[in-house]
């Protein structure tokens, strides 16, 4: 095995920040991310049948802003409802979930893990990076994974950073590059240039299947 290369053996899905006001139509619209919804529900479709790791990763903001990176302060401190606490916008995307699935955010923002069920969880980021403050180095390490998938909103904040921590920690990493809104021809490059496997979803759920057998 090449060093870049997946270990499907040992591989989670993550998800970040594909919550409701990043939709089409909501506060925080992000162009792209509802039309990669789809592909984002045929991936974890795939983990769950596999019964393989799925993280979700959210932001959440209080209403004052308090808990807000330095641009969006003001926004905040002003009234501009995003993500806010306990608001439905804050919620993850009902198209990736079978059943509905509601944040707890008392125990997501006191760096406590919520479990949907044995493979699947979620964590919420502080900042931009999904490993800045959070459990989640520690859960992939006990769980032993050494591959990431990532997928989700704005490939330029969230995912980038997050996919530059995952490097800095020697995991293997893959960009789906049809899951993640936000994605542009130099983001691409940069990815390459740091070892990062760029695959369209039917590429990596071909790659799951001819890999891992089913039970």
């Amino acid at each position: 095995m090449e060093y870049p290369d997946l270990d499907l053996k040992n591989i989670a899905l993550i998800t970040i920040d594909t919550q409701t006001d990043t939709l089409e139509g909501q506060p925080l619209e992000i162009p792209g991310t509802s039309a990669v919804l789809p592909n984002m529900a045929s991936l974890l479709k795939i983990f769950r049948d596999l019964k393989l790791p799925i993280i979700h990763i959210v932001r959440i903001y209080l209403q004052d802003g308090s808990n807000a990176e330095l641009c969006r302060k003001k926004a905040l401190e002003e009234g501009q409802e995003i993500l806010i606490k306990n608001s439905k916008g804050s919620q993850i995307a009902k198209e990736l979930f079978d059943e509905k699935v509601m944040l707890d955010p008392d125990l997501l923002m006191n760096n406590k893990i919520q479990k949907i069920n044995d493979d699947e969880v979620v964590i919420y980021k502080p900042r931009w990076g999904a490993f800045y403050k959070t459990p989640l180095e520690k859960y992939l390490n006990d769980k032993g994974i050494s591959s990431l998938i990532f997928t989700g909103c704005n490939y330029p904040n969230c995912p980038r950073t997050t996919i530059y921590e995952a490097s800095e920690r020697d995991y293997r990493i893959a960009l789906i590059k049809d899951g993640v809104s936000g994605l542009y021809e130099k983001g691409e490059k940069e990815m390459e240039n740091i070892g990062v496997n760029l695959l369209l979803t039917k590429e990596m759920i071909n790659k799951m299947i001819c890999t891992i057998p089913e039970g």
